[in-house]
Formats: structure tokens, C-alpha cells, sequence
């Protein structure tokens, strides 16, 4: 260990105070969100999150980057800062399956609370006394998009500083959809408040869904969709293509993966699609039979008359995934009849989730289903015939027999017979030898895992699901928590941190994981390359999902995933067919299935049309058939020329967008150990015991605990981050140091014990002076902001310039008593107004700036007014002339008189559209002046200027 290098309380104050100051340059404004978070931070993503973030005027952006580009990383770093600032009021409506997954993101990468609610989640909280969430800032708030909808009339009373849409392609019909559809509903509720729309795909057959969905931030950004049309709706031309493109710039944000890639920013992989045939034996078959023919009778009184499309659809896919899954669950199912109960969840909750999936549904429109599975008072049977009821426990138990009597599952031998060949070619790629293999059965997972750790595995399997009480997960979290005792890395949640020790002995010491998709909800497996649907969902949402947990950002080979297709079974057979060759799920460059999904209205209905078509379906003619008309359906083939006509009207040019990256990783780069350099400077004047590691800057031990400004390497070594934004020492530290009250003080500074070069502090060796640090806060309705001033002299006079006397202030020093003499106020005071100047001068710059946006936008809302109104009379007026040159034409002179007659009126008609525009125009400019009055206002300055402290130095 090194001797510590000693700082002032004066440097600390100025340290602390440079952390926390609100710069005004875009990067510095970042800059905490940026040092705290968890997470690899690409310079497209700093450049999108400080997009959304450039105006203080701003009613809201959509970021329209391709998938696996990082939207959701982009979206937090906005609503990091959003915390930062103490804007507390912020709103995530997501898609129902993906509400844990942005739990779990914002927790471990960014340390943001969240909570997420749903009717049984609110319900549970009064139960206890608890009161709702919303609107308390107690953390951000998730919702569904349905319940988001249901619960309108409370979120209009919410004032959100920040609403985040995800998967915002959902609202983009919003233009053309009912006042009492879920898009217009949102849109009314939260109209005002400032939001961030993600989508990969903003529009995907037609501009007018660009426009929907520029009205959930602005309805009056395009004028009415009439001027929309009237402007950009017609045969497509460079004029009118480039004209929208520059209306676009303001709101609208793309980035393409190929100008990561030429940035030299990520290399992509693929995806490697394989297949296994098995087939199963006679007792498989058998009960695959007997179980379909139950299934679509109905008049079966286990499966309930309430929500059995649901419940079906959950059966069959236990039916699907093993024998051993289906014994247990018909078990319950003869439990309950014996009670003369229906099922319910718990009778289904083999299928680790299904109260996900029962969300899903709800969220599509079909809430009588999930709430009858729900609903317990529903599962009593009624008017119940003795016999039948009879019969049908006789036929259950006959099934759940056959199934427990079947010992062994062609398709696990098919797993066991494929998996050493295709680890040893992972491994020859130069992958690493791991597995992760997904099921939807928590029962067939036990299966798979006792299998394996028979046949070759022993040791080697870690499973993952929604609980996690089996005996290795339980001893594996305790290994994990005595490990990372004390640190960050411990949540707290025993959810999330079980999930954490699992993933980690994935990654460290077991080969294969066997995942539900609950319990793979939100976790990052980019260091496995290899993936296995054991079982196929029917949603195509669903399995991309699962993909995206090893294909995405960080994964170094190609990803090889495998499917089994039962060779007897041609519903089966199609379904693969339909999310491979339709979907383009499991092939491809990353993400090469984005603009198919983009246009996947729902993967719900997807899923229940299959269901349709298995339940009907007998004979593979009829299975066939029926696949052929549902392919036909979901006609959504790529189409280039589409997707390139896209690209360039939403994204910039790729050499402007590669060089601007290029830049900014520079600048996120300084901006990031410039800050760094000021924590451990701040902790090295607060905590003179800490020593700090030899040859190592960002680490140093301090109370028996390592901690590093490094988070990786913090998190795997078990120290602790060191990091603002968490409550922990760093805050303290910062706390602190502002507080402090310092009087005047001599300090020296040395300038040999600074590691590095500053040509310009060096040149004033030998000299000393006076030294007085200013926070100066520009105020103003919108938007704060604040910077640090230096002014320093000289001891005979002469100015120092500032950004050289905040570098000395970096410096190694000592106090070595009071001043010797009275500080010269006058020469100081000039020097502060000096800065100040300059400063309020560059913050009117940039103001002034937002201020000629807003004008433009104003602007062109008056003259989307008027392309509006010329539009229909331009309309009227040709109607009248073709009606006056037929009415010249005729012979007859009554139909002539009438004509001209009609003619006539629709002149006046023009005419009265005329006056109303003059009308209308004469409203806007109204109404744009004191729009901009008040723009004007918000952005009006106010200057307040505070004394830090101020010093004799010398630098020697």
C-alpha cells in the first residue's frame, strides 16, 4: 500500500460540489447517472439518452433504434437522471411480460427502486394497510399497458415528470382507434406530461402511423392529420421525404446497427437454427391421444366453463412438454374433481408463470378468461350430473396412470443423444462448454435435471424458476451471500438474489442451466452460446425473448439454438415452420427478426389462434390447411425496399451519425475520469485513513472493506462499488464536505506529488496568490443550471485563468496556517463577474437555442393550419369547376340551372373556408405569441451566486 496523498477540506468542499453541479454542457449533465451505473454504456446510448434529455422544453422524444441496440439501457439513463434531479414522479408502461425484466434492469444496472402494480398487487396492499404507490416517489412505478388503461383516471392525477412507453408501437393506430381504445385512453390521461415512447419500428406500412405516434407527445406537432396527409401522405418524393425527415429531427431519434458497427462500437453474431427429430414410443403416443381428445370436448368439468380457452391452452402445453408434467398435474386435476372443483392457478402452476400468462391475456382484451382462472369463487362445479362427474375422475386417473407409467420421454433421449455434440462444437468455436435449456414445465425441469445428472452430468446442472426450494439453489444462495456479505451486489430481494447466485454458478461453475421463463425473466447469459427450447411457446414474442438471453450485446461467437420436432405430430412440425420461416426467430444477424415482430400486432392472438387449430384440427390435411391460411394471414415478410425508405427518413446519414460517435465516446470517456479523478480526490481529503492500493487510483480500503470506482470488477472480487446516487459512503462524503463551513486558510500546494502533466499549473511554480471559488446556479422555470467558478490572482496582481485555477485545486496540498494578509475582494469579485458573465453568456446561447426550436415548431403548426384548410378548398373549388364546366355542357336547362346551382354552393363553401382559415390563422398567431411569452418566461435567467471559500495558495 501507498502513503495517501493529502487534500484540504477547501479541495474536498470543491470536489463535492464539482460532483454534484449540473453543468452546461450536454455530457456533464450525464455524467452521475453515467459514473453509477452497472453497465457497459455504448456511445449511442449516452447520445440517445441525451437526446431525450437536450431541451428543457421538450414535451417528450420517441428513440426508434434498432433492436439490440440497447433502448431499455437508454430509457434508464433518462430516468437515472430524472432520480438524480430529484424528479421522482416517473411512469414505465410496458408490455404485461416484460414488467419484470425492467424491475430487474433498472435494480442491478442503475440501483433505481421501482415497484409494479397490477389489480392483485394494490389489493395485497390495502389488505395490509399499505397505501398505493402511485404518486408517493417512493420508486418508479411499472404498469401493464391494460392496467395502465384501467387505472386512467388515477394516473391524470399523478404529476409524472417523465412517462416511458416501451414497445410504443403498440399506440401507434392511436390516430385512427376509438376514444375508448387503450391508446387513446393513455393518451388523454397522461396528455402534458413529458414522455419517452421505444419502439423499433415507429411505422410499418404507412406515414400515419409515424403521426399516431407523435400525438401521444404532441397532437399538435403535425397539426391535424388532415395537413399530415395533405403534406406527407401522397406519392412519396425527395421534397416532401426530406421536408418530414427535418420535422422529424427534433422528436425522433434512429440508430442503425450498421453505423455501431463502422463506428467500430459492437460486432455482432448470428444465430445458428438446428433441428432434432424424435419420435416418441406407443405410451407417449397413446397419451398424447387420450389427453387431445379430452381437451376438445366440451363438456368436461375439470377443464371449468370459465376461461377454458385458457386454461386448454395452458394444458396443452403441459401435454407438450413431458410425461412426468402431465402425471403430476392430472393428479391435481383428480384431487379437485374428487372435491368437485374446477381447475384453478395452483392446480396449473406447473407451467412456472402462468399468472404471467393469464396477465398476458387480460392485457389483450381477453379479461373474462384470466380473471375466471383467477377467480376461486368461480371453480365450483355447478348442477353436477353424479355419473358424469363419476366418469370423468375414472377417465383422469385412467390418464395420470398411463402417464406415470411412462418411464422414460423419446424426446429427453433425443436431448441426451444431441447435447455432448453440439457442447464439443460450441467449444471447438471457441465458446465456452454451457448449455441453457428452457422449458415451460416446472416438472419437466426436475425431469431434465435428474436425467442429466445421470447420464454424463453429474455436478454440472443449475436449475432457475420462479421459487428456487430445491436443495443445490438453496445451498448455492447461501455460498453466494456469505461471499458478497456487506456489498452492493446483495439487493436485499431474496427473488433477485437467488437469481443472481444461480446465474453466477452458470457462469462460473456449472455447464447447464435449465431455465423456465419466469425464472429467466431480466438475466443477461451472453457468456453462453448455446440454447435449447426443450419446449416451443406458441408466441413469438415469447421465444424471442428467450434467444435475447444469450443473443445480445457482449455474446463474442455465434449462437447455435436448437429445437425438437416430434416427428408425429404435424401441428408441432407447422408451428417450428411458422416462427422459423414466417418469424425469422431463429436464424440470422441479431435482431434480423425486429421488423416481423415489429408488425405482430399480438403474439397473444398468435398463440390462441394455434390453439384454435390444434383444438379443431384432426387430420393433417385439416392441419395443414388451417397453417396455410394462418401463414397467409400473418403475411409479414421483410420488406427491403420498405425498410431502407425507412431508415432514411428516420435516421441520419450513416457518416454524420459514425462521426458523431466517435466524438462523443471521447467525450463520455474525459467526462467520466475527470469525475472519477474528483470521487477518490474527495475521498482521499474526507478519509485520511484509506489507503489506497499501489498502482491502482480507483481502489482503496477504508473500515475493513475494499472499495473501486470500477463496478465489474467490484462486483466479482465482492468490494464495493464506489458510486454516488446509492445512499452509501460517497453521498456521505459529498454531505459532508458542502456542509462544512471553512474560513480563509493559506494553502501550498505540491506540485511533484501530482500523477501527471499540467503544463499550465506547472508554469505558475514558484508563485502564490489568492484563490476564491464560487457556485454560481442559473435558475429558471424549465430547467437549472449550475457551474463552479475559480478566480485566482496572482500576489502581484495579475489573473489567473479559471479553468487553470480549477486544476491546481487538484493538486496535492497542505494548509500551513491563516492568510498573511487581507484578501484583495475587489480583484477577486472582478474576476467572479467576469466568469459569471461569460457563463450566463453561453447558458443564453443554448436557451435562445431551444427558444428558435419551439418558434419553428409553432411555426410550422401555423402552417400545417393552413395546408390543412387549402387542402379542402382546393377540393371545393375543383368539385365547382368541373360542375360549372358540365353545367356549360348541357342542353338541358334545368339540369344546367342545377348544376350551376351546386357549383355555386360549393364556392360559398370554398369561400366560407377561406374566411375561416384568416379566422383560424389569426387564433394561432394569437395563440403563438403567447405561447412564446410564456416559453420566454421559462426560460428566463436568474443568476444566484454562492461563496464557497475562499484561499491563500502557493504551488510549489
Amino acid at each position: 500500500m501507498s502513503v495517501a496523498l493529502t487534500f484540504t477540506p477547501h479541495q474536498a468542499k470543491y470536489f463535492a460540489h464539482f460532483l454534484t453541479r449540473e453543468g452546461l454542457e450536454e455530457s456533464e449533465g450525464l455524467t452521475q447517472s453515467l459514473s453509477s451505473a452497472r453497465v457497459d454504456l455504448n456511445p449511442h446510448q449516452v447520445d440517445a439518452a441525451m437526446f431525450a434529455l437536450r431541451s428543457p422544453l421538450s414535451k417528450g422524444v420517441v428513440l426508434a433504434d434498432e433492436v439490440g441496440l440497447g433502448k431499455t439501457i437508454e430509457a434508464a439513463l433518462v430516468l437515472s437522471q430524472r432520480w438524480w434531479e430529484r424528479q421522482r414522479n416517473l411512469l414505465l408502461i410496458v408490455p404485461a411480460s416484460l414488467r419484470k425484466q425492467w424491475a430487474t434492469e433498472l435494480r442491478e444496472k442503475f440501483s433505481l427502486p421501482s415497484v409494479i402494480l397490477d389489480a392483485k398487487r394494490v389489493k395485497d396492499l390495502a389488505k395490509v394497510g399499505k397505501p398505493n404507490p402511485l404518486g408517493r416517489e417512493e420508486g418508479i412505478v411499472i404498469l401493464s399497458y391494460e392496467y395502465a388503461a384501467r387505472i386512467a383516471d388515477q394516473l391524470r392525477s399523478v404529476p409524472w415528470s417523465l412517462v416511458v412507453f416501451d414497445e410504443a408501437h403498440k399506440l401507434r393506430n392511436v390516430y385512427r382507434a376509438a376514444e375508448t381504445s387503450r391508446a387513446a385512453v393513455l393518451r388523454d390521461a397522461l396528455a402534458g406530461r413529458q414522455k419517452l415512447l421505444l419502439t423499433a419500428t415507429p411505422l410499418q406500412n404507412n406515414l400515419m402511423e409515424l403521426y399516431g405516434l407523435v400525438t401521444i407527445i404532441d397532437d399538435t406537432y403535425f397539426g391535424s392529420e388532415q395537413a399530415f396527409k395533405a403534406e406527407f401522405g401522397g406519392p412519396a418524393d425527395k421534397v416532401s421525404q426530406a421536408l418530414l425527415a427535418r420535422r422529424l429531427e427534433p422528436i425522433c431519434k434512429r440508430t442503425l446497427r450498421r453505423q455501431v458497427q463502422k463506428a467500430g462500437l459492437i460486432n455482432y453474431t448470428n444465430r445458428l437454427p438446428k433441428t432434432f427429430d424424435f419420435t416418441p414410443d406407443k405410451l407417449e403416443t397413446d397419451l398424447y391421444e387420450h389427453m387431445s381428445d379430452y381437451l376438445r370436448r366440451d363438456d368436461t368439468l375439470a377443464v371449468g366453463q370459465n376461461g377454458r380457452h385458457l386454461v386448454t391452452l395452458v394444458l396443452r402445453k403441459i401435454l407438450g412438454s413431458s410425461s412426468f408434467a402431465v402425471a403430476a398435474t392430472l393428479d391435481k386435476m383428480v384431487n379437485r374433481l374428487e372435491r368437485k372443483l374446477a381447475v384453478n392457478e395452483e392446480a396449473l402452476d406447473d407451467i412456472d408463470g402462468v399468472e404471467e400468462t393469464a396477465e398476458e391475456w387480460r392485457e389483450d382484451g381477453d379479461a373474462r378468461e384470466a380473471e375466471a382462472l383467477e377467480d376461486e369463487t368461480d371453480d365450483a362445479i355447478q348442477e353436477i350430473d353424479p355419473e358424469h362427474l363419476k366418469a370423468e375422475i375414472e377417465e383422469l386417473t385412467r390418464y395420470r396412470d398411463l402417464a406415470a407409467s411412462i418411464q422414460t420421454n423419446a424426446k429427453g433421449k433425443a436431448l441426451l443423444d444431441c447435447l455432448p455434440g453440439v457442447l464439443a462444437e460450441i467449444e471447438s468455436k471457441g465458446g465456452q462448454r454451457k448449455a441453457v435449456i428452457f422449458t415451460e414445465s416446472v416438472r419437466t425441469q426436475t425431469y431434465l435435471r435428474d436425467l442429466l445428472e445421470r447420464s454424463g452430468f453429474d455436478g454440472q446442472t443449475v436449475v432457475l424458476n420462479g421459487s428456487n426450494y430445491d436443495k443445490d439453489s438453496n445451498a448455492i444462495y447461501k455460498a453466494w451471500l456469505e461471499k458478497h456479505r456487506g456489498t452492493d451486489v446483495v439487493s436485499g430481494s431474496k427473488t433477485a438474489d437467488m437469481k443472481a447466485a444461480i446465474v453466477d454458478a452458470f457462469r462460473n461453475d456449472r455447464a447447464i442451466l435449465i431455465a423456465t421463463e419466469s425464472g429467466a425473466e431480466g438475466i443477461n447469459l451472453q457468456f453462453c452460446s448455446l440454447l435449447i427450447n426443450y419446449d416451443l411457446p406458441w408466441n413469438p414474442q415469447r421465444v424471442e425473448q428467450r434467444i435475447g438471453r444469450c443473443h445480445r450485446y457482449g455474446q463474442k461467437i455465434d449462437v447455435t439454438v436448437i429445437n425438437f420436432m416430434n416427428r408425429k405430430n404435424q401441428a408441432e412440425a407447422r408451428i417450428v415452420q411458422l416462427l422459423d420461416q414466417k418469424f425469422r426467430l431463429f436464424e440470422g444477424v441479431f435482431g434480423s427478426s425486429d421488423e416481423v415482430l415489429g408488425a405482430i400486432e399480438s403474439g397473444v392472438d398468435i398463440e390462441r389462434r394455434i390453439l384454435d387449430i390444434v383444438q379443431s384440427c384432426r387430420t393433417n390435411d385439416e392441419i395443414n390447411e388451417a397453417f396455410d391460411r394462418l401463414q397467409e394471414e400473418f403475411s409479414v415478410e421483410i420488406d427491403e425496399a420498405k425498410t431502407e425508405a425507412r431508415n432514411k427518413l428516420l435516421a441520419e446519414m450513416d457518416d454524420k451519425v459514425i462521426s458523431r460517435l466517435i466524438d462523443r465516446k471521447g467525450e463520455v470517456a474525459a467526462s467520466l475520469d475527470e469525475f472519477r479523478r474528483a470521487l477518490l480526490n474527495l475521498a482521499r481529503a474526507e478519509l485520511p485513513e484509506a489507503r489506497f492500493h499501489d498502482n491502482h487510483v480507483e481502489r482503496f480500503n477504508y473500515d475493513d472493506e475494499t472499495y473501486s470506482t470500477e463496478w465489474p470488477e467490484a462486483d466479482e472480487r465482492g468490494w464495493r462499488f464506489f458510486r454516488l446516487a446509492d445512499e452509501g459512503l460517497a453521498d456521505h462524503l459529498v454531505e459532508r464536505a458542502q456542509s462544512r463551513e471553512l474560513a480563509p486558510a493559506h494553502i501550498v500546494f505540491d506540485y511533484s506529488c501530482y500523477d501527471g502533466n499540467l503544463a499550465d499549473v506547472a508554469g505558475l511554480r514558484g508563485r502564490s496568490g489568492w484563490l476564491k471559488v464560487a457556485r454560481l446556479k442559473l435558475v429558471t422555470p424549465a430547467r437549472t443550471f449550475d457551474e463552479l467558478i475559480c478566480a485566482a490572482v496572482t500576489a502581484d496582481g495579475l489573473s489567473v485563468h479559471p479553468e487553470t485555477a480549477a486544476r491546481m485545486l487538484g493538486v496535492p496540498a497542505r494548509i500551513i496556517g491563516d492568510p498573511p494578509e487581507t484578501v484583495p475582494e475587489t480583484d477577486l469579485t472582478a474576476v467572479l463577474e467576469q466568469g459569471q458573465t461569460e457563463i450566463v453568456g453561453r447558458a443564453q446561447e443554448r436557451l435562445g437555442d431551444f427558444l428558435n426550436e419551439e418558434e419553428e415548431r409553432l411555426d410550422n403548426w401555423r402552417d400545417d393550419a393552413r395546408v390543412s384548410y387549402d387542402q379542402q378548398i382546393k377540393a371545393l373549388t375543383k368539385e365547382a369547376n368541373e360542375k360549372k364546366k358540365l353545367a356549360r355542357a348541357l342542353q338541358n336547362l334545368q339540369e344546367k340551372v342545377e348544376l350551376q346551382r351546386e357549383a355555386s354552393a360549393l364556392k360559398r363553401q370554398a369561400d366560407d373556408l377561406q374566411h375561416q382559415l384568416y379566422t383560424r390563422l389569426k387564433e394561432i398567431d394569437d395563440e403563438r405569441e403567447r405561447m412564446l411569452d410564456e416559453i420566454a418566461e421559462k426560460l428566463n435567467l436568474t443568476p444566484e451566486m454562492t461563496t464557497l471559500f475562499t484561499i491563500r495558495w502557493s504551488l510549489i
